[in-house]
């Protein structure tokens, strides 16, 4: 009898855990990073005005300190990038223990990615990569680059012919951000999926339940079932094994991801399950958004041309682009700028200055001329203009010399360097 009560006991747990899971699967994400003020913040889509701070707090990752950017100079005896100096990389999860890993002498390797849905870059693209070719110099590691070609035929309904070819053409434009190849791996999902890369999305999969997967991205009735299974595609690449040509069999080789904060949802989903699987939990370091130059109502998009500045264009449409859409901070009149200065809190010119102007002296001088109101909005824009052009201009040089076979190189299965 007492044997019975117990198991009856038992029974009233696990139906008590199983009601909890199952409220907390059936939250929405758009929900749970939705703010007061209508904002929206998912893997696929940015809407209104971001509050970081608010964000860290509802996804449950934390804020980048000072003394974790020194940790970082001390670790690899190289000048911190200015995307940290300036909070552009401002969130993580576990950096401290890839920095003790590093500290060690125990390996870690880089892993990002792009979903190709246009025929090239855009600057918001180009952020995420910039930065992981500093982290690739700093730490001295492999990298591994998805191409979600797949993923791009479940939700923009590219033909994967299509889809494939995007992904190519994408891959010429991070191969021209410098990317060590003795270092790098770049893979695209339909050439790449199979073998252990399957084995590994097949144990996500089976680990994480439709209620799980709806309250963590939100899907509904209407979403196509691949969309569903997608996101163990996009975790996989966190477990080292994946790559048993780089890593062996060897699962205990810890990841670091660089991405922006939208994609945070895929990663929580794969730290909740990848410990089960005998893995260490990918740590993050996450980046705020590119705005788009209308200003911060979202993210900088593909489909949205006005919107964006292209590594395709040339010096004169970033000139017409600047002058015409970004959203200015400066005052209406030249007497209230000059009595008043500029909001720098919402002037697209200065935001991109932050992101694209290495020299910090030289941009606290614009900062505190154009918010003093001795310099106006022409003058800010002009100096944008150069910045951006001479950028896009290296960048464009830079890919002219990636061929069919340099890319075919990347996407070659190989030992890297560790």
């Amino acid at each position: 009898q007492r044997e019975r009560e117990r198991e009856r006991e038992a029974q009233a747990m696990v139906d008590e855990v199983k009601e909890v899971t199952e409220k907390v699967a059936d939250l929405d994400v758009k929900g749970d990073a939705q703010e007061d003020d209508g904002t929206e913040v998912d893997p696929w889509d940015v809407k209104g005005k971001v509050d970081y701070g608010k964000l860290i707090k509802k996804f449950g990752c934390q804020a980048i300190t000072d003394e974790q950017v020194t940790r970082i100079e001390r670790c690899t005896g190289m000048k911190a990038h200015h995307f940290l100096k300036r909070k552009t990389f401002f969130a993580h999860r576990d950096l401290d223990q890839i920095l003790e890993a590093k500290e060690k002498g125990q390996p870690f390797y880089l892993y990002t990615g792009r979903g190709p849905s246009s025929e090239s870059l855009h600057l918001g693209h180009l952020v995420p990569f910039m930065f992981t070719k500093y982290l690739q110099d700093a730490f001295k590691v492999p990298l591994v680059i998805q191409l979600t070609d797949d993923e791009k035929v479940l939700w923009r309904s590219l033909g994967i012919e299509e889809a494939k070819r995007l992904a190519r053409e994408n891959a010429k434009d991070i191969i021209a951000c410098g990317f060590d190849i003795d270092r790098t791996f770049l893979f695209q999902d339909f050439e790449y999926v199979g073998g252990k890369f399957y084995e590994n999305i097949n144990s996500i999969q089976r680990s994480v339940t439709l209620n799980q997967a709806r309250g963590i991205f939100g899907f509904k009735g209407e979403d196509n079932i691949g969309k569903v299974a997608f996101p163990a595609v996009q975790a996989s690449p966190a477990l080292p094994d994946t790559f048993p040509h780089i890593f062996g069999d060897n699962k205990k080789v810890r990841c670091l991801i660089p991405c922006a904060i939208d994609q945070d949802p895929y990663f929580r989903m794969t730290r909740d399950v990848v410990p089960k699987l005998g893995y260490h939990k990918p740590a993050l370091i996450e980046s705020v958004f590119f705005p788009a130059l209308q200003g911060d109502s979202g993210k900088m998009s593909s489909s949205d041309p006005n919107s964006s500045i292209f590594v395709t264009d040339t010096r004169k449409q970033i000139k017409t682009k600047i002058n015409k859409y970004a959203f200015s901070g400066g005052q209406d009149t030249l007497e209230e700028q000059r009595e008043k200065g500029a909001n720098l809190d919402v002037d697209v010119p200065w935001k991109y200055l932050n992101f694209f102007m290495e020299d910090d002296e030289k941009l606290a001088e614009i900062g505190e001329a154009y918010s003093s109101g001795k310099m106006l909005t022409g003058e800010i824009k002009a100096i944008l203009i150069d910045v951006l052009a001479d950028m896009v201009e290296r960048h464009q040089r830079a890919r002219a010399l990636v061929t069919d076979e340099i890319v075919d190189a990347f996407l070659a299965r190989r030992p890297l360097s560790l």
